[in-house]
């Protein structure tokens, strides 16, 4: 079975794939050598590197991306995409995007477990249904300093007819919001190339 690895730098990605992936757009190869997460996250912050797909492509992808993760400091994380009785999707919006919700891991949390208590708590809702999990990703970003790359596992989830929601404005969500699929183009106009991708999944 074909193999396909994505972490998201800002607005580039790294895909490490077995294969030559279709629709990509501007697209640098690059080689094992040029495989540093902290110097790509660096780079797509520049104006001239901002928006690259980095491609590396090797029979053993798998062995590769694990050697990759040796690197730098890994935090758990979990969400979730919750759809309620009429059909709708749950969407934040935090720090001027939109965004689905989600958070670390605890000590000791498994992470199904850590979903379901994140969403909970950022929107203000009871999860009545939880479905499998959807997919994990992985992006980079600067905390307090130190370049880390958060890993996160997403579960569908399911509530009861359509709850109010309580947006949890300690953790800078300014909104939570049923969105219909119709509407979709509002969110992806306005998110991260993570969040685009697990819509495009739906």
């Amino acid at each position: 079975m074909a193999q396909i690895y994505k972490i998201y730098m800002n607005e580039s990605q790294l895909i490490l794939a077995d294969f030559l992936p279709k629709k990509l757009s501007n697209v640098q190869t690059i080689g094992l050598q040029d495989i540093d997460l902290e110097k790509l996250f660096q780079a797509s912050k520049q104006k001239t590197t901002k928006g690259i797909t980095y491609l590396y492509i090797h029979p053993d992808v798998t062995k590769v991306f694990k050697s990759v993760l040796q690197k730098p400091e890994i935090i758990k994380a979990a969400g979730g995409l919750v759809k309620n009785g009429e059909g709708e999707y749950l969407f934040i919006h935090r720090l001027g995007k939109w965004d689905l919700p989600k958070g670390k891991v605890e000590n000791n949390e498994k992470m199904k477990e850590a979903a379901i208590r994140e969403v909970e708590e950022e929107c203000g809702i009871r999860i009545n249904y939880m479905g499998s999990k959807l997919q994990t990703t992985y992006h980079t970003y600067m905390m307090r300093g130190k370049f880390v790359l958060k890993q996160t596992n997403w579960y569908e989830m399911g509530v009861n007819k359509s709850p109010k929601l309580i947006p949890q404005t300690e953790e800078d969500i300014t909104d939570a919001r049923w969105i219909d699929k119709d509407d979709f183009d509002m969110v992806l106009e306005n998110t991260y190339p993570l969040i685009s991708q697990i819509m495009k999944d739906i």
